[in-house]
Formats: structure tokens, sequence, C-alpha cells
């Protein structure tokens, strides 16, 4: 899962929780003392998210499916492909207005990790949680990624792979989406 999945799983938590979970990827280590109380809790609720995705069932059968040079980057690739599936499903339920201008608002706010700090102004300013609706611009996001890491460009090497199973990867999504929802999705106000 992506920004825009965590965002939405975290959105009844108050905005240190939610900003938590938006920055955790770019947070190292298990040490979180430096952080608020809340924004370190989103952070591990982040990474709860992310272990129970990758170890899910779903997921393993579609990196056995994936070809097997690009098992170690179709991870990276999926979790932008989540991201596409939740905001055509929120776009369909007209749900994405609030929990988009809230991410763009905390992001536009807060500073985030160094990790993460060249990307976001260009993910706001560029309407990425939205976008991310059409899948060639998906697409075209898991290839950036793929320029950034070291050698040849596996992400970009695997949107062939993820453009031919799309229908099927749209399946897998529908039976893990709200399983990830009924085990992860926040309903209380983090204190």
């Amino acid at each position: 899962m992506n920004f825009l999945a965590h965002a939405w799983l975290a959105r009844r938590g108050n905005d240190d929780f939610l900003y938590g979970n938006l920055i955790a990827d770019g947070v190292k280590g298990r040490n979180l003392e430096e952080w608020p109380a809340d924004v370190a809790r989103g952070i591990r609720h982040h990474r709860h998210v992310d272990a129970f995705v990758d170890g899910h069932a779903v997921t393993h059968s579609i990196l056995t499916r994936s070809p097997g040079w690009g098992r170690r980057y179709a991870g990276i690739a999926l979790d932008l492909v989540w991201d596409h599936f939740v905001a055509l499903e929120l776009m369909q339920a007209r749900a994405e207005g609030p929990i988009v201008s809230r991410t763009y608002e905390l992001l536009a706010r807060r500073s985030a990790p160094s990790r993460l700090a060249p990307m976001v102004p260009v993910l706001v300013e560029q309407d990425w949680l939205r976008r991310y609706a059409d899948f060639a611009f998906t697409c075209r996001a898991i290839g950036g990624i793929g320029q950034r890491l070291s050698g040849p460009n596996r992400l970009a090497e695997l949107v062939p792979w993820l453009e031919a199973e799309y229908p099927v990867l749209r399946e897998d999504f529908q039976c893990l989406w709200p399983e990830v929802c009924r085990a992860l999705e926040v309903a209380f106000e983090a204190e």
C-alpha cells in the first residue's frame, strides 16, 4: 500500500496519527522516541499495514506469478497498483475529496523526513493521489521510482507484466482490500 491507501486506513485518526502513517516509509529504525506519541503510533500503524499486506496469501500468490527476475521489485510496484485501485474505489464512491485534501494540507504544512522530502512537494503539486486512478499515470510513477534505484530500471521493466495482469490484479485487490480494511482501518480518533 502507498500514500492513498495508508491515508484512507488512518483517516479517522488525528492529524499526528495520519501524518505518521504518511511519512513512515521515510523513517528508519524502531526507536521512535523522538517523534510525538501519535506520530509514532501512526508510523507503527503504517508498518503493521505493510507487514499485513506483505504477508497476505494474495500478495504471495501475485509474487509467485510475477516474472522471476522481477520478484524483488514486484512488491514496490504493487504498492502503487494498490493505490491505483484505492483511487478508483474512492472516486466511484465520491469519497476521495476530504482525505486527499487533508493529506495534501498535512504534507504541505509539515516537513517530511529527508528520504521523502524531494518527492512530497511534487506529489502534492501534481495531485498524485487523485491521478493514481489513471493506470497509465500509476505505471509512469512506478517507472519513476525505478529510475531512483541503482542498476537497470526493473520497475519499468515490470510495467508490461502489470498491464497484462491488470484484470487479475483487480480481482486480487478486491479480495485483499476488504480484509485490510477489516483488520487495519482505524475506527477511532488517536489521542
